[in-house]
């Protein structure tokens, strides 16, 4: 699945992220995240210890998660902007560290687009499942 050229513009403006996964238990979890998409329309969320997080642990166990980003684009008049992606995630190990980012462990999350949904950009608003 691939994003709209206005999904990317918004997106390669955007610092953060909030990733929603799942626990073995059920329960949810959400975080703030850095995140940047690869030239394949793959979401890649990285961070400090990426590896020891509950939100990569989670990944492992129930790889299905929801990735919001949004922001304020007016408060007068009143305009919401953003992005939701749906999709299946990987946990990937042993990356080496981009020295572009030497804040980044070599761990990441890797999500893979089923469903996006965009809202505002550009005037556009959009929706569409794989």
């Amino acid at each position: 699945m691939t994003f709209t050229g206005e999904e990317i513009r918004y997106m390669a403006g955007q610092r953060l992220g909030r990733l929603a996964t799942v626990d073995k238990d059920g329960v949810p979890q959400n975080n703030p995240v850095s995140f940047r998409v690869l030239a394949d329309g793959v979401v890649e969320i990285g961070g400090w210890n990426m590896g020891k997080s509950r939100k990569f642990a989670n990944v492992r166990e129930r790889p299905q998660v929801s990735f919001v980003i949004d922001d304020i684009a007016s408060v007068d008049p009143w305009e919401v902007r953003g992005i939701e992606i749906r999709g299946r995630a990987e946990a990937v190990e042993g990356l080496p560290v981009d020295p572009k980012r030497p804040q980044m462990s070599g761990e990441v999350i890797r999500i893979h687009p089923r469903r996006i949904r965009s809202w505002n950009l550009e005037g556009v608003s959009s929706a569409r499942w794989v």
